[in-house]
Formats: C-alpha cells, sequence, structure tokens
C-alpha cells in the first residue's frame, strides 16, 4: 500500500500487513480505504484456516538447527512476537507476514492421526522430535483444539522421545503425559524467557504467558520432575540483552537446569515488521537497537550464513556469549547433559505378537 499504517493494535505484534514479497500485484491504498483498514485493524480477530496436509513429521537439513525431525500442528502463531524469525513462512501460503500471520492461523486437525500413521510406518526409525520448530505448539487455541496434546498421547504411546520449546504456561496442562515420559527419558522441555518486564513483554510478545507465568511453568515442571530448561531467546541488543544474568537467575531459582540463548536474527521480510514495531513501541531506542543489531551482523541488519547467524560475531556477540557463560556457571546450569532416549520405542502391538510368540 502507497500509505503506510503504523499504529499500536491491541493483542497483536505486527501493526501492518507488510507485502508478500511472492505477490506479483500490489494494492495501493485510497483514503476511504485507509479509514476503513483503521476500523477493521481495531476490531482484528482471529481466523482459524484448516490444514488438508498429509503429512506431519518434516525433516530440517539446516546445520546449525539442533533437531531432525519437527512436528507443527499449527501454522501462523497467535503469540504475535514482533521478531518472529517464523514470520516469512505465512507467505508460502499466499499471506502476509504482518498481521495475518498471528490472526490467520492454519491448523492441522488430524495432526495426532496423521502422526500415528507416520510412526506405525516401518521407513520410520526412532528419533528425537522436536514440537514448536516453527510455531509454538502451546499457542492459545491449543487451548480448545488440544492437538498438541493429541501427539503427546501418540508420542508417548509409541515411546518415541521428544523435546518441545514454549512461551505459554499452557504447557503444565500435559504434565500427566510427561510424567510417563520421564520413565523412558522421552520428554525434554525449554521455557523461552525473553524479558523479565511484564510491560515490556506485553507489547514484544502479546499474547504469550507473562514473564512471571513462564517463572511459575518452569517451577511446576520441575516439581514433578520434569527435565527442564530456560532459553532466552531472543536476546535483542539495546533492547534486552542486559537482562540475561536475571533471567538466568530467576530461571534456576525456578527449577531450571539448562539453558541456552540466541541473539536476535531479523530474515527477509522480519526486518520490516520488526523495524514497524520499534517505530510504534521504542522509537526513542530504534536507532539505538537497530545499530546494536549491525555490531554483532557484520554491520547488516541480517546475517543469514550457517554457523554465525545463530550466535552472531563481533566484539558484542563475544560479549554476548561470555556473559551467558559465565552465569551459566554461576546459577548451576548446564552443568548435567540430559539425553533423550529410543532405546524404549515400540510399536502398539509389537509386544503382545512378542509375548503370543
Amino acid at each position: 500500500m502507497a500509505r503506510e499504517f503504523r499504529k499500536d493494535i491491541r493483542g497483536r505484534g505486527a501493526s501492518s500487513n507488510v507485502t508478500n514479497r511472492y505477490d506479483t500485484l500490489k494494492y495501493e491504498a485510497t483514503e476511504e480505504d485507509f479509514d476503513n483498514y483503521e476500523t477493521e485493524k481495531s476490531l482484528l480477530k482471529t481466523e482459524v484456516l484448516k490444514d488438508s496436509s498429509r503429512s506431519i513429521i518434516t525433516k530440517n537439513n539446516s546445520p546449525d538447527i539442533g533437531f531432525e525431525f519437527s512436528v507443527n500442528p499449527y501454522r501462523g502463531c497467535e503469540h504475535g512476537c514482533a521478531y518472529c524469525y517464523a514470520r516469512p513462512s505465512h507467505e508460502y501460503l499466499g499471506f502476509s507476514p504482518g498481521l495475518d500471520f498471528e490472526s490467520k492461523i492454519v491448523i492441522k486437525e488430524t495432526a495426532p492421526e496423521l502422526l500415528r500413521e507416520a510412526l506405525m510406518k516401518p521407513s520410520w526409525k526412532p528419533a528425537v522430535i522436536m514440537m514448536s520448530g516453527i510455531t509454538d505448539c502451546y499457542q492459545p487455541l491449543e487451548r480448545k483444539y488440544e492437538l498438541t496434546r493429541g501427539c503427546l498421547r501418540v508420542l508417548a504411546d509409541f515411546k518415541n522421545p521428544v523435546s518441545m520449546i514454549t512461551k505459554n504456561a499452557l504447557i503444565t496442562r500435559d504434565i500427566d503425559i510427561f510424567k510417563e515420559m520421564i520413565e523412558y527419558d522421552g520428554i525434554k522441555i525449554y521455557i523461552s524467557v525473553t524479558t523479565l518486564d511484564p510491560e515490556l513483554g506485553k507489547v514484544l510478545e502479546p499474547r504469550t504467558s507473562r514473564p512471571q507465568a513462564r517463572l511459575q511453568a518452569i517451577e511446576a515442571l520441575a516439581n514433578a520432575g520434569v527435565p527442564v530448561g530456560v532459553n532466552v531467546a531472543p536476546c535483542i541488543p539495546g533492547l534486552n540483552d542486559h537482562e540475561l544474568p536475571q533471567i538466568l537467575k530467576a530461571a534456576s531459582e525456578a527449577g531450571a537446569t539448562s539453558a541456552g540463548y540466541t541473539p536476535l536474527r531479523l530474515p527477509s521480510s522480519v526486518l520490516p515488521i520488526f523495524e514497524e514495531w520499534l517505530e510504534v513501541h521504542q522509537p526513542l531506542k530504534k536507532e539505538k537497537v537497530l545499530n546494536s543489531v549491525r555490531d554483532i551482523r557484520g554491520g547488516k541488519l541480517n546475517d543469514a550464513q550457517f554457523g554465525s547467524r545463530m550466535r552472531g560475531e563481533g566484539p558484542r556477540a563475544d560479549q554476548m556469549a561470555q556473559m551467558f557463560a559465565l552465569y551459566t556457571r554461576k546459577y548451576n546450569l548446564n552443568m548435567k547433559h540430559f539425553n533423550l532416549s529410543t532405546a524404549h520405542f515400540q510399536r502398539p502391538g509389537d509386544q503382545l505378537k512378542f509375548n503370543i510368540e
């Protein structure tokens, strides 16, 4: 659109629908369109769309991501995190990575059934499956649709190990299944904590659980005996990177035993969305934050190179890494390594067949 829309929309991270880079046609708004658009934005509701995919397990070939297989019951994410690296994935569906990404959610209604079919195939060799490899599997719609819980039930039936990461305290709902998984070293969870400031969290990650609720989720999982860690991501230089020690301390006190972190990444269409977010919510810090990002990205706002994209480069990135190492030691994080096990994998019925023979 010729006229830019930059306005805070309650409960949303993006402030507009940036153009889908794959669209060949672009529409220039009139003054009347602008007035109508402003009205529609203030009433923006989540739209649920159905996904007719016939497969559910995705294989990852990226050398700097720590998992090979993932399951994502939802496409798009209502959490609305302004910095979310998954936003460009919505462009493949013909949507905008902006407001569409957080308000047009595509659900895979048959995800548990598809997962069961996939694990029953002889071609499936037991391996750790990551949930929330793209979008958060505990986003608000999970409360109604329970697709993640259904997938967990399937994984428990097969004793196939799973790792999970989420920003939502809803994960504690499934502690009953996690307790089963503990018995065969089949579950590892990370709770992502970006900030301890509830006001910052409210605009940066509008529909996620607030920071205190995430710490309480860590505590509940730890008390249940579930291996749980904290992921400080993203570390946004000039905005929340100074909170790294406090977040690690709070998570450790809540019961986390491991930790990770990732500096801010701004691939493709995420960059204009995050820049817009800074203009709307942190205008006085905008240039400071962007210049700080350039400090860890070789003078650019994004670095897509494998190896450096997940850690950054230069003195400021080194300082971030040193700070993380120092405070994980101080708060006894990453002292012991927990490995998920595939040794107990079993297709339902296999044991019965063995007993009959």
